[in-house]
């Protein structure tokens, strides 16, 4: 199944198809696919004469959007016609869509969306040439979806960069395109997207600190990681922030040990670790200093935080210090 961001990128170079099945949970892709169709369609006509929207639900039937994809469009050259949801409409209502599909109106952009298609079904099978893959990014791909959102500002970023601004953000597109957004006002009209600019436009705290809070905790180095930790809530980092970086790196670095027992090279191990490259010489100096029980006491210890910080009276940055302190016992 050809990806959603084949789709983005074909929607805003050429002529849009006639059918767009978009399938999975990243609804950022998926409302940007959606609205790329929809400006290549109908955004200079006049509003709402040639565009139909439908809910998917067991009431709807295919026939109706299959009659309103099938009309001429009015004054202008295209018709836009979105089905949302459509896995919530019954089989046989997908299956009145099927004649549709088979022979669609050139004059007409149909854009439908679902979480989940049955491929065994017949609206499965009809529509599998038409569908692109909107499943959630992750690891590697977010990376390179942050560098193309800063490429496509005009703006070069660093790996480093990159790497800053999902581990200060997370793996939220929306949340990721914002940063982005901010960083290329920041820098300016073509300007370089630098780890500097990630620290000071983006995050309070440089990420190599939680690294070198997480060397600390493998060295067992109470001292050095409660004096990281303060430091990082000095600098108003929240608490519940700073646990979720820190699942983040070991989940990271036992990736990388796992990777490095089956016998992968750094290059692989780091790759399969979801880390940039520049990660791999202090990815493996973690994953020697972390030993496996190590690991799976940290895992526990800090899954037994995050339900203080969510769920007890305790402040917040005692259950981190907390934390920090056991990590680091023998």
């Amino acid at each position: 199944m050809p990806d959603i961001l084949d789709a983005i990128d074909q929607l805003r170079e050429g002529e849009p198809k006639p059918v767009y099945v978009f399938v999975g949970t990243e609804t950022f892709l998926i409302e940007r696919a959606v609205r790329l169709a929809r400006r290549a369609t109908v955004e200079d006509g006049v509003p709402g004469f040639n565009e139909d929207l439908f809910h998917g639900a067991r009431s709807l039937d295919g026939a109706s959007v299959a009659s309103a994809a099938g009309t001429l469009p009015m004054m202008a050259a295209k018709r836009f016609v979105l089905l949302r949801h459509a896995d919530a409409m019954s089989a046989d209502a997908l299956n009145n869509l099927l004649g549709y599909l088979d022979k669609p109106n050139p004059s007409t952009c149909l854009v439908i969306t679902a979480e989940k298609i049955n491929g065994s079904t017949k609206f499965g099978r009809a529509s599998k040439k038409l569908r692109y893959d909107a499943r959630a990014l992750k690891g590697g791909a977010v990376r390179k979806f942050v560098q193309a959102e800063a490429k496509g500002r005009g703006h070069a970023i660093a790996p480093a960069a990159a790497a800053a601004i999902v581990d200060a953000v997370g793996e939220d597109l929306a949340a990721l395109d914002d940063a982005v957004e901010r960083l290329s006002l920041y820098v300016g009209p073509e300007g370089r997207i630098g780890t500097e600019a990630v620290d000071a436009c983006i995050t309070r705290v440089p990420s190599e600190s939680i690294w070198a809070l997480v060397d600390a905790i493998s060295r067992q180095d109470a001292k050095t990681a409660t004096g990281a930790a303060n430091a990082l809530l000095a600098n108003r980092e929240p608490a519940l922030r700073i646990l979720f970086m820190i699942a983040r790196q070991v989940r990271t670095v036992a990736k990388m040990r796992e990777a490095l027992a089956d016998g992968a090279t750094d290059t692989e191990a780091v790759r399969i670790a979801g880390a940039p490259p520049f990660k791999a010489r202090e990815l493996k100096t973690a994953a020697r200093k972390f030993t496996m029980p190590h690991l799976s006491r940290a895992f526990t210890t800090i899954a037994q935080a995050d339900l203080l910080m969510k769920g007890s009276k305790t402040p917040a940055e005692i259950v981190l210090l907390d934390t920090v302190l056991t990590l680091c016992r023998p």
